[in-house]
């Protein structure tokens, strides 16, 4: 390894002879919705189709490769709710080593199950990640097992370099890369390859908004954690960048740009209905970036890494209705209208005349605010967006009946 623990492009081509045939070499796919606008050649390299559904298999696995011989008889320890655990327990499945993974006690059952499926011990132990590394670090020392770093360890940042490689060899005159950041092993990791090999290339990292304490440091050049909320991108909310990663990014990193949740939504959604491409929060933050305008990306051939898949499905189903509410394309129309016969007819009529399906409608007859002699009546309606939506809520003022959008 290179001076302070940095790894050098040796290591990372080193890390790809290790992974070969263990991972898949993921495929790179154009986006021509994309690139139409924001006038740029736009491409997606596609790590949630990568083994355990995210890139972390790769550092996992040269990582684990390095052990010595007893170290690896002995067995290794992680801790992770979510796509660092799957890794080492895939990782510790094709080199024959044991391994123990600690999650916190909410981890979801599903991410449980994945795990224990590589072959891998679950112990279910903390309030929170805090709470459980430390009792996973206790536990290590106590039965004298490695303690594999989820993105703060050389050997793993090599391993998530190899994807940089990959990107070179397929698309040597691709101009900049956008990673989402969360500790930085996996921009770190990209940063170093592409770089020594094409020092033009730029490098854009992309964090929440409630937890971006890699831009912060980077900005006060020292490590700080900054934190104002929590977010649903689990997977970059990391609250201290580590010393390795973040002496790199220091280095190499072009820019590190934050995005809030509600475009992390739309960036997801955007890439399952345009793209038919199934993504995690986190991995859809470069294209949120972009959304966003955060970053300007006009005539660039630009590669957007999308580093997982594994989303909770009843999340996924909560940023679908929820960004469908904000594009207008699911509206709510509540009404106050008198208790008599024809009067729903006559509302769904009309929703029905202008184009407008009604997904759901629910009529409550007991809330406080509702008039005697008159039902209040909430009608869900799917439309095609803004303007269609527009036209429904001016020819619903024509009935003259009282209502309101409740989105």
């Amino acid at each position: 390894m290179g001076s302070f623990g940095i790894p050098t492009i040796e290591d990372i081509r080193r890390a790809a002879e290790v992974v070969k045939g263990k991972v898949n070499r993921t495929p790179i796919d154009h986006s021509t919705t994309a690139s139409h606008v924001f006038g740029a050649d736009v491409y997606f390299k596609l790590e949630n189709l990568q083994k355990t559904g995210s890139f972390k298999a790769r550092g996992a696995l040269n990582k684990l490769a390095s052990l010595t011989t007893r170290e690896k008889e002995n067995g290794v320890i992680a801790v992770s709710a979510g796509n660092h655990a799957q890794g080492v327990a895939y990782a510790a499945r094709m080199l024959g080593i044991k391994a123990k993974i600690v999650m916190p006690d909410f981890t979801t059952p599903a991410k449980v199950v994945a795990v224990e499926g590589y072959g891998a011990e679950v112990v279910l132990k903390g309030r929170d990640y805090n709470e459980a590394r430390e009792y996973s670090l206790e536990l290590a020392r106590g039965e004298e097992k490695t303690y594999i770093e989820g993105f703060n360890d050389p050997w793993v940042i090599s391993g998530q370099g190899t994807i940089g490689l990959e990107i070179l060899e397929d698309m040597p005159d691709v101009d900049a890369v956008i990673v989402p950041v969360g500790g930085g092993g996996l921009i770190s990791g990209i940063a170093l390859a592409m770089k020594y090999l094409k020092p033009s290339i730029e490098i854009y990292g992309v964090q929440s908004e409630l937890i971006d304490s890699m831009k912060v440091s980077m900005e006060e050049g020292r490590i700080t954690s900054h934190v104002t909320g929590e977010t649903i991108a689990d997977g970059i909310a990391i609250k201290y960048p580590g010393d390795v990663t973040f002496e790199i990014c220091q280095r190499y990193v072009d820019r590190v740009v934050t995005v809030s949740d509600e475009t992390l939504g739309l960036a997801l959604y955007t890439m399952l209905e345009r793209n038919k491409i199934l993504v995690e929060p986190a991995a859809a933050a470069p294209l949120a970036a972009c959304l966003e305008r955060k970053l300007d990306i006009r005539g660039k051939k630009v590669v957007m890494i999308v580093s997982g898949g594994n989303t909770n499905l009843l999340l996924l189903s909560k940023i679908i209705y929820k960004t469908m509410e904000l594009e207008r394309m699911l509206v709510r129309f509540e009404f106050k209208i008198p208790d008599r016969p024809g009067t729903l007819h006559t509302i769904a009529s009309k929703i029905s005349e202008v184009g407008g399906n009604i997904y759901h409608a629910e009529v409550d007859n007991l809330s406080s605010d509702t008039p005697v002699g008159y039902q209040t009546v909430t009608f869900s309606v799917s439309l095609r967006g803004p303007g269609h939506a527009d036209i429904l809520e001016r020819k619903l003022g024509e009935l003259g009946y009282a209502f309101r959008v409740v989105n």
